[in-house]
């Protein structure tokens, strides 16, 4: 009875105060109603955040799901706190540096390295949803896994962009029975848009850890299968043993927080490169008028992408995980070395070469080649009493490593560490070792006005795109003014490196010419991007979803943010 009156005075209180009420932002509109739906039960943005992670795993399974990790970063509205959960998966024990060789002792190609059992981490996200909500959920357990449940158990509709995925996909030899039939025609033709499919193998999943707890996932018969999956597979068999997942745990990270033209702004530390690399690009660009220079200005893109380079650089020599390797994050950030670094970029003219600095503290490690990421989704929810959920979670690349159980698949996050540990006689510092963690570019941030109020709660899916699109949207929220809606779906120049891409059919593109005057050598390609948030703006919540994906924000009134389609953004693919 007291239950059912504080929900009816929650939903009064909703009523009479609409212009901040709560709501969700997240890649799949389905994923947001499951979140919606907790929050109109009176849960907070904890209980939202994980509805969305087990509704994503049903709709999105080739980009997230339990057979992976991810990390989240909370604002308690009450106490100001700002915590954040590091469930990035985790190599077996039995790892060593050399786990990705042939018999031959010859590295493998990162492709032949992706499917198969060794590719595969301990999952994080299950513990992920343990630890967020044992410290901020209302809500039962077992109510947060209805919505998803049921997905899964009557079905869902394929959507244009995930049949797209599964027209790219090389189905022979990579997908085992179950899930060709799951995702497949009878005759090898990806299910069309609109089909209907059903997994009855994870709602049962899901019913069985929502009625028996975590532990169910980890040391129950699923922890069984996955060894058994991992280690039985046909292609790069693992040595996961049931102590690795049996002994996993999520580390509560201390947040990585830096200064922007008097914003606060606060994201997940290492392993989780993100934050920390978007805070470089944008203090080293703190010193120029980037906001007199505007969104359609040339100089303002060169300058952004001379800034990438330089954070990226140190990203591939530095950032790792931090219980392995010590991580120069305060030295990275230190004013000192981010003058110095900022000195190497002009606004006439691109660097002659790039290379990663020595910030204080730098242990002697050699920079690493980049290796490519793909996959993860993002979302985001606040709640009634202005708590706040930022979560990025994946399985790396599309469908993972291939590997299926439970009607679940498995991630390929170990293909994150750099296959080759060493190079010119130095160490690595994201090499495989046992129980590590790999470097992930995920950047789940909130951002804080002067005056300390929590402004934007911001994170972005699509490999070491991550890191860009954030960046790019915050100098867009910040310097030019723009709503977090038109700075996620502004084009983008990625520029990790020598070179860069300017985001096809944008604005960027149209300033080809003048970039290329400024010495910039640009090629011009789709971007798979996927970006999402809320902020508070004009004195009430505003959600926004990036426009190149299927995403949307929905508040807990029904009302629904779907971004209009411009033409750049028409049969984009994203990740």
């Amino acid at each position: 009875m007291l239950h059912r009156t504080l929900t009816a005075i929650a939903l009064f209180f909703f009523a009479s105060c609409a212009i901040a009420q709560p709501m969700v932002s997240a890649a799949d509109p389905r994923a947001a109603a499951a979140g919606v739906e907790m929050l109109r039960k009176g849960g907070t943005a904890a209980d939202a955040a994980i509805a969305m992670m087990l509704a994503l795993g049903v709709v999105e399974p080739g980009h997230s799901g339990i057979g992976g990790g991810g990390f989240l970063i909370y604002h308690d509205a009450k106490t100001g706190r700002i915590s954040s959960y590091d469930a990035r998966e985790a190599a077996p024990a039995a790892a060593d540096p050399r786990w990705f060789y042939d018999a031959d002792g010859k590295p493998l190609p990162i492709r032949q390295a992706i499917p198969g059992g060794r590719s595969v981490g301990v999952p994080g996200e299950v513990r992920l949803m343990e630890a967020v909500h044992e410290d901020h959920g209302r809500l039962r357990w077992k109510r947060l896994f209805a919505p998803a449940t049921k997905l899964a158990r009557d079905g869902w509709s394929i959507t244009p962009r995930f049949n797209n995925f599964l027209t790219r996909m090389p189905a022979t030899g990579f997908f085992n029975d179950w899930a060709k039939a799951y995702l497949y025609d009878a005759d090898g033709k990806a299910k069309p848009v609109g089909a209907v499919v059903k997994n009855p193998d994870l709602a049962a999943l899901y019913d069985r850890i929502a009625r028996h707890g975590p532990d169910y996932f980890y040391v129950g018969p699923p922890a069984r299968t996955l060894v058994a999956t991992v280690n039985g597979a046909t292609r790069n068999p693992s040595r996961m043993t049931m102590g690795d997942l049996a002994s996993y745990k999520v580390i509560e990270r201390t947040p990585v927080c830096g200064g922007y033209r008097g914003y606060r702004i606060c994201g997940m530390g290492p392993p989780a490169s993100g934050p920390a690399i978007v805070l470089m690009i944008l203090k080293q660009l703190e010193r120029f008028d980037m906001g007199g220079l505007g969104s359609a200005s040339p100089v303002a893109w060169h300058l952004f992408a001379e800034s990438s380079r330089l954070a990226y650089a140190d990203r591939d020599a530095w950032l790792a995980d931090p219980d392995y390797v010590k991580v120069p994050v305060e030295g990275l950030l230190a004013p000192d070395y981010i003058a110095a670094r900022s000195a190497l970029i002009s606004a006439d003219g691109t660097m002659a070469s790039i290379a990663a600095g020595t910030p204080a503290g730098a242990p002697a490690l050699q920079p690493a080649a980049r290796q490519p990421e793909h996959g993860t989704s993002s979302l985001t929810a606040v709640d009634r009493w202005g708590n706040v959920a930022q979560a990025t979670v994946t399985i790396e690349s599309v469908f993972g490593s291939g590997q299926s159980m439970n009607g679940l698949f498995l991630n390929n996050e170990l293909t994150d560490f750099n296959i080759v540990p060493e190079r010119n006689g130095l160490l690595i510092a994201n090499r495989v070792e046992g129980g590590k963690r790999p470097r992930s570019s995920m950047a789940p941030l909130l951002v804080y006005d002067p005056a300390g109020r929590l402004r934007l709660s911001i994170g972005a899916a699509g490999g070491s795109t991550i890191i860009a699109q954030v960046a790019k949207a915050l100098i867009a929220v910040i310097d030019w003014k723009l709503s977090a809606q038109d700075a996620i779906s502004l084009g983008l120049l990625y520029a990790p490196g020598p070179g860069g891409v300017a985001e096809k059919d944008t604005q960027v593109e149209a300033m080809l010419p003048a970039l290329a005057a400024l010495g910039e050598k640009l090629s011009v390609a789709p971007l798979g991007l996927k970006a999402n948030a809320i902020e508070w703006r004009d004195g009430r919540w505003a959600g926004a979803a990036d426009p190149r994906s299927e995403g949307v924000s929905m508040a807990v009134d029904g009302s629904v943010t779907k971004p209009a389609v411009t033409s750049f953004q028409k049969d984009r693919p994203s990740e």
